[in-house]
């Protein structure tokens, strides 16, 4: 297999070393193929403490020993793949509760613990939980952001030096996932065919209101079937869900979500978009710039996901994303083109919603104020939105 270059990654680094400070047990948790084992494999104390669930051989150490190999261990343990193995858990929490030892353990998973059976609960009080997604807009530096727009974060899709090479390992990345990783998770059974017609839906409906029940009359299956791989589309860290923000306005507000494909070099893969001149003509050009520009936000604000909603009433006014926040409510829109403005619908939004601020996000580096609750954001110094947030370095959530 050829061997992948990494990018330094300093911030998740210490986001571990945090982890492994304050908690007996730090999960990571992100897609396949985005870097954890890359990540964590330098934490192991020793050759023997680290486990790839994935090998035959650490599977036959653990299971072998009925998991006493892990009684012995000072120092820190790395397991990676750790949903393969739900009996793990259970061990786990006895081992995080000894207080003769100071042994630490990181996990890490491709598939979210509310749809893996090897359920975390286990594990409730003594775990940071972290996710990992791929490059951001600091790791990869200011002149490589339309690179990463394009290819999209995964790093051996990223770091390849063609642009034909890149897509066609995005191209393998969908297949190896749809067609090995999915069914392994699910009884309700579609057929290939039927997957990638799903998952390809999913990129033609990218950053719009999404409908179980159109989207299943348009494949032929049950609603409830389309709501289920929706689910573990999201549990896969392969769609992001933003939710309805609702309040209490009285008005017509919409009630459905808006779904993304979180990696905008799989959702080019998806539409066929090669490089940076089929992107800057594509019908979908501004649905995935927004896409980019959400799953950046929430990378580099570290924002956990019940904080983020859509917002939209059924007349017209809306806002891309909605950020329920300690100071109050503050709303992005990201907006493709070269000098954005404030439009009617921001304005409706701001009253409606009680803003204190509106960002405009868009393609450039300067940034400008419109009001004194609008003002605009080029996407290189999105970083700096980091001051919205209270308690940046606490943990995002403790299972």
């Amino acid at each position: 297999m050829e061997h992948v270059k990494f990018l330094p990654r300093s911030s998740e680094y210490a986001r571990i070393r945090e982890g492994l400070t304050h908690w007996p047990v730090t999960l990571l948790f992100g897609p396949r193929q985005v870097g954890k084992t890359h990540l964590v494999q330098g934490f192991a104390t020793t050759h023997d403490h680290y486990f790839d669930l994935h090998q035959p051989v650490d599977r036959a150490r653990l299971e072998e020993s009925n998991f006493r190999i892990l009684d012995g261990l000072d120092g820190v343990v790395v397991i990676d793949e750790a949903q393969a193995m739900p009996a793990l858990f259970q061990k786990l929490r006895v081992l995080a509760d000894r207080r003769e030892r100071q042994t630490r353990f990181i996990l890490t998973g491709s598939v979210s613990p509310r749809i893996s059976d090897s359920s975390a609960e286990s594990l409730t009080g003594r775990t940071r939980r972290l996710s990992l997604g791929g490059f951001n807009l600091t790791e990869v530096g200011p002149e490589n952001w339309e690179r990463l727009w394009i290819r999209g974060g995964f790093p051996a899709a990223y770091m390849k030096e063609l642009d034909e090479v890149s897509m066609e390992v995005r191209q393998h990345y969908l297949s190896d996932v749809l067609t090995r990783d999915l069914p392994a998770l699910t009884d309700i059974k579609l057929t290939t065919e039927q997957v990638f017609r799903l998952f390809r839906l999913l990129a033609h409906h990218h950053g719009q209101y999404w409908s179980h029940s159109e989207i299943a009359g348009i494949i032929g299956v049950n609603p409830r079937t389309v709501q289920r791989y929706i689910e573990l589309f999201k549990g896969m860290y392969l769609v992001r869900e933003l939710p309805p923000y609702f309040d209490n306005m009285g008005k017509r507000l919409r009630k459905a979500p808006k779904l993304y494909i979180r990696d905008t070099g799989l959702l080019h893969a998806l539409l066929n978009v090669r490089d940076r001149a089929e992107l800057y003509a594509a019908p979908r050009f501004g649905a995935s710039w927004e896409g980019f520009g959400i799953e950046q936000l929430i990378s580099l604000l570290q924002l956990p996901d019940d904080h983020c909603f859509t917002w939209s009433l059924q007349s017209g006014a809306e806002v891309d994303v909605v950020l329920a926040l300690p100071g109050g409510l503050v709303g992005v829109e990201f907006k493709a083109g070269d000098a954005p403005r404030k439009t009617r619908s921001m304005t409706a939004a701001v009253e409606a919603l009680n803003l204190r601020k509106l960002y405009i996000v868009y393609p450039g580096d300067k940034d400008y104020e419109i009001d004194a609750v609008v003002e605009a954001v080029g996407i290189l110094n999105l970083p700096r939105l980091s001051v919205l947030t209270a308690r940046k370095n606490a943990p995002e959530s403790i299972t």
